[in-house]
């Protein structure tokens, strides 16, 4: 396999702070709940978070529909719920990448069950080439094509989280 720049860390790093001051603008008080996705979200997630200045609440999800595969299986599993209430607070969704829209659809749609004032999504790559179901995001990074990438939190198989940019991961010929 080989890796194609897409998007430098600079890139990343000047989009965050953008993103980061927007949020700040948006919730200027109550409870605020960063809901990170697992495992690909934690990169976007802690840089996002020293971005907003304001306190925020951090738990996690974990959410799996794609396995080791590099397209999604379609069915939604929950392999790690939030530890805490949403009841009454701002919620924003913080995922990595938001591609066919089935876990993110499935995700908004219970997480506005637990009873929270707003539920909102922030996502760092959006490919919307490839939506299958409706998703609001509130913040988006970046567009990007219809292209398997890696980096920044993303993977293939379990490698390729640890690069600084995001990647397009493009088969050896």
């Amino acid at each position: 396999m080989a890796l194609r720049p897409l998007i430098s860390e600079q890139q990343i790093q000047i989009r965050i702070s953008e993103i980061g001051e927007q949020i700040t603008r948006d919730y200027p008080d109550g409870t605020l709940y960063l809901i990170c996705i697992l495992k690909g979200a934690c990169f976007f997630l802690a840089d996002l978070a020293r971005a907003i200045r304001r306190d925020a609440f951090i738990d996690f999800m974990g959410i799996s529909s794609y396995g080791k595969e590099r397209t999604s299986s379609g069915e939604v599993k929950i392999v790690k719920d939030l530890d805490i209430s949403l009841a009454g607070a701002d919620v924003l969704i913080v995922e990595d990448i938001i591609d066919s829209g089935v876990t993110l659809s499935y995700l908004t749609a219970l997480l506005k069950t637990r009873a929270p004032k707003s539920v909102r999504i922030a996502a760092l790559l959006d490919k919307p080439e490839r939506r299958l179901r409706p998703v609001d995001v509130a913040y988006v990074g970046f567009q990007i094509p219809d292209e398997f990438v890696v980096g920044y939190g993303l993977d293939y198989a379990e490698k390729y989280r640890n690069l600084r940019d995001v990647c397009v991961l493009e088969p050896d010929n």
